[in-house]
């Protein structure tokens, strides 16, 4: 594939000067963004009709994978309303390394506090408590049996579900009306000029990446002597890998969209992610278990590589295509 696309982009038309960045900027927003998050918002409201039938029923199950790979999509835009009132990670409050979502769900159910149920109440809960790391470890941790009645546990389970689906709906209306600060920038948006809403773009493409390689996929590879494949993103319910396919669909996606304008670039990024993609496809491993041997550790790694590479071709082409500053570091603030 590499090969191929490499012979391609010797034939392509070099990058034109002059880029709608306008036109760029706006589909990105109109799709991207506010498409996305509306989307999060619909899959967490066919979650809410789910667990309102039956907390055991597989449908539950099905829209609770749905919506939290729609979020994975749009995980990489913490910026605007998505880090207003802390509500990225009052839906994802992950890594946890002192599991501290483990805690607080064991002893609510332990517990058995109904005042807690309340919409109101759980708003103010510790973010530990609350999103979809919360409802994986409320719905697929077998040990939980054990702890507190079935009644209460459904009723938490709605409510977590329920206080998901109420941050989707802000995070989708609140990004509906922050699109003109960046569609029209100047006046009363926070950025001035449309160079600056393409850094800050450029910026979540960027840090979606970098978290995709350093902690979705290097948190469970650990180390050669400690693999630590119990570390990985939502490994109870199975989720791990098509969490971060999704995640890099969306940062990656965006790049290619912000690369927009330059073709050789465009495709250069298009095929890497292509054969990411094509090797995440492969690996039949779905909550990276295989990092404990080596045959299976040296997949992962690779997978890893591949997406280290669209990274640096992010941060070494795409930045300076856009009029970003090279000493511009992705996990800076704005």
């Amino acid at each position: 594939m590499k090969r191929l696309m490499a012979a391609l982009l010797i034939a392509l038309p070099l990058a034109a000067p002059a880029q709608d960045r306008a036109g760029k900027i706006r589909g990105i927003v109109e799709e991207e963004i506010v498409g996305g998050f509306a989307e999060l918002d619909r899959a967490a409201r066919r979650m809410v009709e789910a667990a309102g039938q039956d907390c055991t029923h597989p449908g539950l199950h099905d829209s609770y994978a749905a919506a939290f790979l729609a979020w994975a999509r749009v995980s990489h835009l913490r910026f605007g309303p998505s880090e207003e009132e802390n509500r990225a990670f009052a839906l994802a409050f992950w890594p946890d390394p002192r599991g501290r979502t483990a805690s607080a769900i064991r002893k609510m159910l332990a517990d058995g506090n109904e005042d807690v149920l309340s919409p109101e109440a759980y708003a103010d809960m510790s973010i530990a408590a609350r999103g979809f790391y919360a409802l994986d470890y409320l719905l697929h941790e077998e040990e939980l049996a054990e702890i507190g009645t079935p009644d209460y546990r459904c009723a938490l389970v709605r409510t977590v579900v329920a206080d998901i689906h109420g941050t989707t709906g802000e995070l989708a209306e609140a990004w509906e009306g922050f699109a003109p600060m960046l569609t029209e920038p100047g006046g009363d948006s926070p950025y001035r000029t449309e160079e600056e809403v393409l850094q800050v773009l450029y910026k979540s493409a960027g840090t979606g990446l970098e978290f995709a390689v350093d902690m979705r996929l290097g948190r469970p590879l650990g180390t050669f002597e400690r693999p630590r494949p119990n570390w990985a993103e939502a490994y109870r319910s199975g989720l791990s890998l098509a969490l971060l396919q999704a995640a890099v669909r969306g940062a990656g996606g965006l790049a290619v969209r912000l690369a927009e304008g330059d073709a050789a670039l465009q495709a250069r990024l298009t095929a890497e992610l292509e054969d990411f993609h094509d090797s995440a496809d492969a690996l039949d491993d779905p909550v990276f278990a295989s990092v404990a041997e080596p045959a299976g550790r040296f997949r992962v790694e690779s997978l890893q590589a591949d997406l280290q590479e669209v990274r640096e071709i992010v941060q070494g082409a795409l930045g300076p295509a856009l009029g970003v500053s090279a000493g511009f570091n992705a996990m800076d603030g704005d």
